[in-house]
């Protein structure tokens, strides 16, 4: 089992076992390089843990720790959490402020527990396999063991082609299950009890008060909590670089780095032979504004495709885009470079309302109140400049677009209904088996039996804050555009604006601190104004996007994995997709003729789910290169 994590941690392994469990450890050295080996134990060497991921605030844990009179044998973060779950129990991860997979074993009272990061960055997943408990960060991991059988999951796969990723505690892997974000299980021998229970979720109050704070007080507890995560999550024993994409929120960090830290500044980007996914201006303006020691790796189509295969291999997932591909080269580069840890912007948008799909929303339900204006719906002019094939280009389509679930602006998920509608357009290709045993089922009604009862008396962009952070931020960005392509090159991604203080702050902000109008992130913006140039300052967010479809076709001609994965006798062979509908999309693309995000997903995740079934189901478990 932890052969197959060898890319999470190729500097040391550490093994525990007694009669009741085995932990194995793969580590990658990055606190308390000498010592600190894990798994990890207290004096007694009665309550041992292995831990993926960082526990940033150890030092000053350690520090009440000592004075509450516990004896630590090393310097590592990981041995904190031995300590906290002597003094507090259960609530030991209450204290922690990381991103984090434990896995801990009280072995007087043969007693395990697991536990999550509060969003989701680590990943943790388990199965139970004649009468035993199996548990692992990656889902191959749980594979490599005897017993454990291979299927995939029609529903989760359902999900993942409407949502983008699959509704927690399901994987793709029928039978093995992930620990959701926030979470904690228990198991306990002694009883033969298991109980798994939430400790922490995003919350936002029912009302606001809107009126005894000035704008520029919100600011500067704003800008104080991400100076503190930024310095927080640095600490390392060895050097710490940055992703600097060009966008606002990667600037802002490197930006407080620069200014608050004493940390050098050492930055690495991507850059696109097409123009329409290109940022390089952006980041050569960022560069030299913050005068960084920057590295830009240029990622070609073919690229993209020659290394899309081994993308699938870590994500364990079906993907919708490409897009994590040139991460997971980019992280490549990053070790080649001799680090080990990069600070990202990820989740300011979902903190902050930064995506075009909270502005969709928020124009969506101004035209819900008057649904036959025509002038209304004229306001999503407005948005998507960046984009080569907007959906607001053609004025018809648009509307079309945006005017899905528009008679039912009540729906919890109302500002998702088009981006999801658009992507279930694929299950148009799942063969007949695979689309009967999906009668009388609804992803969306799976999805609301997930979400909190008082959500719908949250304010309108708070709900849809929610529902993104739990679809997918933690299903797909944090995981296979996040940690999975990260650590593919064992590279360790840390994230302070999912920092849970920061999160917790911005969740009690007035809704137009976030979306002000229709410019999203007003108060980040306002923060940090100060530290950047106008050009990037006041840049409209432009997501990251990299070539999809035509990564995979030169001059008419398929990569020859492509065409053999999109076989007829192979399409069948998967009992998945229907030949005849898959192979219509096929030579639409052979002819560079998909163009809209339908069929550009569909293409991506048809690919990505054969590759999948190649990789862990039906093959054996290499394939182009992987």
């Amino acid at each position: 089992m932890v052969k197959m994590l060898r890319h999470r941690g190729p500097d040391d392994t550490g093994f525990y076992t007694d009669r009741d469990i085995g932990l194995a450890h793969a580590r990658l050295s990055i606190i308390d390089l000498s010592g600190g080996k894990q798994p990890l134990c207290n004096e007694d060497k009665t309550i041992w843990v292995a831990l993926n991921g960082e526990i940033f605030n150890y030092v000053e844990l350690r520090r009440d720790l000592i004075a509450r009179g516990h004896t630590f044998a090393t310097q590592s973060d990981t041995e904190v959490i031995v300590h906290l779950y002597e003094q507090h129990g259960d609530d030991f991860v209450d204290h922690l402020n990381g991103q984090f997979a434990v896995a801990l074993w009280d072995k007087k009272r043969r007693r395990l527990v697991l536990a999550r990061d509060r969003v989701g960055i680590r990943p943790l997943f388990y199965t139970i396999t004649d009468g035993r408990l199996i548990f692992a960060s990656e889902i191959k991991s749980i594979l490599a063991t005897p017993g454990v059988k291979k299927h995939l999951n029609h529903q989760a796969l359902a999900e993942a082609f409407t949502f983008w990723s699959v509704l927690p505690p399901a994987t793709l892997f029928e039978g093995i299950s992930c620990l959701p974000p926030g979470h904690l299980m228990t198991v306990d021998l002694e009883t033969g009890a298991q109980s798994i229970r939430r400790y922490w979720d995003w919350q936002f109050p029912d009302s606001f008060d809107d009126g005894n704070r000035s704008t520029d007080d919100y600011a500067e507890e704003l800008r104080a909590l991400l100076i503190d995560a930024v310095r927080l999550q640095l600490r390392a024993d060895v050097p710490v670089g940055a992703y600097l994409s060009g966008g606002l929120d990667s600037s802002i960090i490197t930006a407080l780095v620069k200014h608050y830290t004493d940390s050098p500044l050492r930055t690495f980007s991507i850059a696109f032979e097409d123009a329409e996914f290109d940022e390089s201006d952006f980041q050569r303006q960022a560069v030299e504004h913050l005068e960084t020691h920057h590295t830009q790796v240029r990622c070609t189509k073919t690229d993209i495709c020659n290394a899309f295969p081994r993308t699938i291999w870590h994500a364990e997932s079906t993907i919708l885009r490409t897009a994590p591909t040139p991460l997971m080269l980019l992280s490549a580069k990053v070790r080649d470079e001799g680090y080990k840890v990069v600070l990202t912007g990820e989740g300011a948008d979902e903190v902050f309302g930064g995506y075009d799909l909270f502005k969709e929303a928020k124009i969506r339900r101004f035209w819900a109140r008057q649904p036959d204006s025509k002038v209304r719906p004229l306001i999503f002019d407005r948005l998507y400049p960046y984009l080569k094939n907007s959906p607001t280009a053609a004025r018809g389509f648009a509307q079309g677009f945006f005017r899905v679930g528009l008679d039912t602006p009540s729906l919890p998920y109302f500002g998702h209904l088009p981006r999801w509608s658009t992507t279930r357009r694929a299950w148009r290709f799942f063969n007949r088996e695979l689309a009967d045993s999906l009668n009388g089922w609804d992803p969306y009604e799976a999805l609301e039996q997930s979400l909190p009862p008082h959500l719908g008396s949250w304010p309108p962009l708070c709900r849809d804050q929610y529902i993104e952070a739990h679809t997918l931020m933690s299903g797909y960005l944090l995981c296979s555009q996040g940690d999975r392509v990260a650590m593919a090159n064992s590279i360790e991604g840390r994230f302070p604006y999912l920092d849970h203080r920061v999160i917790e702050f911005a969740n009690t902000l007035p809704p137009r601190y976030k979306v002000m109008g229709l410019q999203e992130k007003y108060l980040l913006r306002r923060a940090t104004r100060h530290l950047l140039p106008p050009s990037l300052a006041q840049r409209t967010k432009q997501p990251y996007r990299a070539p999809d479809s035509q990564s995979f076709f030169r001059d008419g001609r398929p990569a020859d994995y492509v065409a053999e994965l999109f076989a007829p006798d192979q399409l069948k062979a998967s009992g998945l997709f229907d030949p005849d509908a898959t192979l219509k999309l096929f030579e639409k693309g052979r002819r560079g003729q998909i163009m809209g995000f339908s069929d550009n997903m569909a293409f991506v995740g048809i690919l990505s789910t054969m590759l999948l079934d190649h990789l862990f189901i039906r093959g054996n478990g290499t394939f182009g290169g992987t």
